[in-house]
């Protein structure tokens, strides 16, 4: 199992307030594939891997329909990251591992 393989609790320190994401990662090579959910949208996601540091775009719904460019770093059981909001700016990701 790659370091960034599993299921994570996410948190996106948004302007809208804290949105919690569930990010569930199977990686295989310097790609991934898996899931997202939460009050922004969920869905499938996948994206690329570099050592343990993933990359992905979320489609976000709520408030508004955007994508989202997203990257995190996986040491051990922690992610921290950030999430791309496009003209929003950008915005703290962090996570652990749940599974």
């Amino acid at each position: 199992m790659a370091e960034v393989d599993g299921s994570w609790d996410c948190i996106v320190k948004s302007p809208l307030g804290d949105q919690n994401l569930t990010l569930v990662v199977q990686s295989e090579g310097d790609a991934f594939t898996g899931s997202a959910s939460g009050a922004m949208g969920s869905g499938d996601v996948a994206g690329t891997v570099s050592g343990n540091t993933i990359s992905w775009k979320l489609q976000m719904t709520v408030p508004m329909p955007m994508t989202l460019d997203c990257e995190a770093t996986a040491e051990g059981d922690t992610l921290t990251g950030t999430v791309g909001a496009g003209a929003f700016g950008s915005f703290p990701l962090s996570g652990k591992r749940s599974a």
